[in-house]
C-alpha cells in the first residue's frame, strides 16, 4: 500500500480484535477532498454500516474546508464506501452471523491520488479483554528481553 496516510484510528486495535482487513474507496465532495489533503479528518467514533446492500461510513468527521463558501459539505454526513458486491455480501454474512463490526482503521490517498479507507472486521473487546492483551504483550516483551540477554 503506497500513498500518503491521512489519519489512523489508533484505538481500533485496542477496542476491537481485528481479524480481517479490506480496502474501500470513498464517494466524496470536492471540499471534502481538499479538507482531507489538509488533514482535517477524525475516525475515532466511526464505523461502517450496511444499508440496502450498500456500505456507508458513519460518524467520520471531515472538517469543513477553510476556503469553502456556503456550498461547503456537512462534516458528519454518511459517506458511501465503494467495494465489490461480492465483498459486501461476504461482510454482510460475517456481521449478521457472528456479530462482527466493520471499523475504519486508516484513511489514505493511494499512489494514483484516490481516497481510500482500510476497514477492519473485528469483535469488540471488553475491559477485561483489553487488560489481558496488555498483560500478554508485557510478558512477551519480558521474554524477548531475557532471550536477548543470553
Amino acid at each position: 500500500m503506497k500513498g500518503r496516510t491521512i489519519t489512523e484510528n489508533k484505538k481500533a486495535y485496542r477496542n476491537y480484535e481485528i481479524t480481517d482487513t479490506f480496502e474501500a474507496g470513498l464517494v466524496l465532495l470536492g471540499t471534502e477532498v481538499k479538507s482531507m489533503r489538509s488533514g482535517g479528518v477524525n475516525l475515532k467514533e466511526s464505523y461502517a454500516k450496511i444499508v440496502n446492500g450498500e456500505l456507508f461510513l458513519v460518524g467520520c468527521h471531515i472538517a469543513p474546508y477553510s476556503h469553502g463558501n456556503m456550498m461547503n459539505h456537512d462534516p458528519e454526513r454518511p459517506r458511501k464506501l465503494l467495494m465489490k458486491k461480492r465483498e459486501i455480501q461476504r461482510l454482510i454474512g460475517k456481521i449478521t452471523e457472528r456479530g462482527f463490526t466493520v471499523v475504519p482503521l486508516k484513511m489514505y490517498f493511494n499512489d494514483r491520488g484516490l481516497a481510500k479507507v482500510q476497514l477492519g472486521l473485528g469483535k469488540g473487546r471488553t475491559h477485561s479483554d483489553k487488560r489481558a492483551v496488555i498483560r500478554e504483550r508485557d510478558v512477551k516483551r519480558e521474554l524477548e528481553r531475557e532471550m536477548r540477554r543470553y
